[in-house]
């Protein structure tokens, strides 16, 4: 079997969670539009969800953010999700809206602000036992914007106490997530700004915790690949959030700022054991989108983003590693390079195409959606009523 083979023949493992979000409007702090056909509710955003599954075959599951996905009954939610052929995936706390998180949440030095926080968690994972999700994941905006402000030390002992309680409340199939952003909307410090920090915290938890690595959420010439290499060395690294960024925490489609951070991203996820299956048994590593549709459509974007997450792991897998180690051990830096660029540079359209019509699937999913009438339908059904977005 040649390396193009092998390469096709490994995609059908790529499975890539979509976040319920992504389709209600969203977008920068000093404007959210709004657009024809936005769900109203999370069955609407489910829906939408599983309108990009159908068509590329790469979403399976959807992520929901608590308390905006609420809804009385969630057993009905997942077995609504699995009418329409995707399941439940990540259960996102959300601990950065309301007044009483002003100035912290799980690291507040108020005992009822953090009791609050921690019970808000709690009731994630009951979330979790209903719809059947494995993951729960963590953001927290908590930080400072002065020198001064708390005590940076004792944030950090309470926030190692609060994850604690959180962690024990997990089942034996459950994990937890920690993401880390280095700045925003705290100024001075943050307190989990890095991959350190939430290595630190995770690994005092237990074997049932992991760190969230959000491609947006560091500073400019980071070399993020590194750091993905690092945490699946450590065995460390849980989940992706995958999006693109310019300037800061942009939110744009994965691919759109740097197509070659991505593809050098996947190269290390899939030698280092964290993509699909190795010796019959999952990796582990959930690969997710987090990010907002605020000038362009959602649901094309949503397509967008998966097919390009597709296309660069398409490349890696084409990376002739025999041949790169092999002028690695030599010591032939150009021919090493050119190996690994080699990869990069080869047009898989084509044969993802094919890939995607031998499976079924529309060979362009992109003009498969504009042709489906579907944003018509919806533009027309969901007139009236309130739009979801960030905070509903």
């Amino acid at each position: 079997m040649n390396t193009t083979e092998s390469a096709l023949g490994r995609l059908g493992e790529l499975a890539i969670e979509v976040p319920s979000w992504a389709y209600g409007n969203s977008g920068t702090r000093f404007k959210v539009f709004g657009t024809p056909g936005t769900p109203r509710t999370v069955q609407e955003k489910i829906a939408d969800a599983a309108k990009v599954h159908e068509l590329t075959g790469l979403a399976p599951t959807v992520a929901l953010h608590i308390p905006w996905d609420k809804v009385d009954d969630y057993a009905a939610l997942r077995e609504y999700a699995a009418g329409l052929g995707v399941g439940l995936g990540t259960i996102n706390s959300n601990t950065f809206q309301d007044d009483e998180y002003k100035f912290g949440s799980l690291t507040s030095s108020n005992e009822s602000v953090r009791r609050r926080a921690i019970d808000h968690h709690l009731e994630c994972i009951d979330i979790m036992h209903a719809t059947g999700s494995k993951d729960l994941k963590i953001w927290l905006a908590d930080g400072t914007n002065y020198p001064g402000q708390d005590d940076i030390r004792g944030r950090q002992d309470r926030l190692a106490e609060s994850l604690q309680e959180i962690y024990a409340g997990l089942g034996d199939e459950q994990r937890l997530v920690l993401e880390y952003k280095f700045f925003e909307p705290a100024f001075y410090h943050t307190d989990v700004p890095d991959w350190g920090t939430s290595y630190a915290q995770t690994l005092a938890l237990g074997e049932k915790a992991f760190v969230c690595l959000d491609t947006g959420h560091h500073a400019p010439g980071t070399n993020i690949e590194f750091i993905v290499m690092q945490l699946l060395r450590l065995g460390k690294l849980g989940s992706f959030d995958f999006n693109s960024r310019f300037y800061a925490d942009d939110d744009l489609i994965v691919g759109a700022a740097d197509p070659f951070q991505l593809f050098r991203i996947m190269h290390e996820v899939i030698r280092g054991g964290g993509f699909g299956k190795s010796s019959g048994k999952e990796s582990g590593v959930a690969l997710m989108l987090d990010q907002c549709h605020n000038l362009e459509e959602k649901i094309p974007g949503q397509i967008r983003s998966v097919l390009n997450v597709q296309e660069m792991t398409a490349r890696a897998l084409l990376v002739d590693t025999a041949a790169l180690s092999e002028a690695q051990r030599a010591g032939d830096v150009l021919a090493a390079n050119g190996i690994f660029n080699d990869a990069f540079y080869t047009d898989v359209r084509p044969l993802l195409a094919e890939w995607r019509e031998s499976r079924g699937l529309p060979a362009d999913p992109m003009a498969a959606y504009k042709a489906s009438g579907y944003q018509k339908k919806i533009n027309e059904d969901r007139a009236g009523g309130q739009q979801a977005g960030w905070g509903a």
